[in-house]
């Protein structure tokens, strides 16, 4: 089944809703895109079978969780070869204080996002962790200032 063509304006306003609440009862999100709960509810189950809605995830407060410094990470593997990519991908993920990661086109080869609690808490990571993950080459870390979005 192709998203693009199966979705239509009120699916796009249940996703709307969706992304700023995901907590919203049937009923709720029913009255706010102007549709009846049962046929609401029809729309979101198919929207989850095609994989549209992928998921529902809970936004945690950074700052509340003790995680307020994040740094933005650009590192460069030594050697790009699958099985390397296999490795390095396989150990950065278990890593707890990684909360994204995105392999990239051309270089660097990946960007990370890592929330810990401070400057401090962020270099043990990087010597004694980062570092340390198969086939790093190099690490650039930029601190947020602030975020504006997301």
């Amino acid at each position: 089944m192709s998203n693009k063509s199966t979705i239509d304006d009120l699916d796009r306003a249940i996703i709307a809703e969706l992304i700023e609440d995901a907590r919203l009862s049937n009923t709720e999100l029913a009255r706010r895109v102007g549709l009846t709960p049962a046929p609401c509810l029809r729309r979101v189950q198919r929207l989850e079978r095609s994989g549209v809605i992928a998921g529902y995830h809970a936004a945690v407060s950074a700052k509340a969780a003790g995680r307020s410094f994040e740094v933005i990470v650009a590192i460069d593997i030594a050697v790009n070869n699958s099985v390397t990519i296999e490795d390095f991908e396989s150990a950065v993920v278990k890593v707890p204080e990684v909360t994204e990661v995105r392999r990239m086109f051309g270089q660097p080869d990946y960007y990370l996002r890592v929330e810990v609690t401070d400057g401090e808490a962020y270099e043990g990571l990087a010597i004694r962790t980062l570092s340390q993950l198969p086939a790093v080459n190099r690490i650039l870390s930029h601190q947020t200032m602030r975020r504006l979005k997301g």
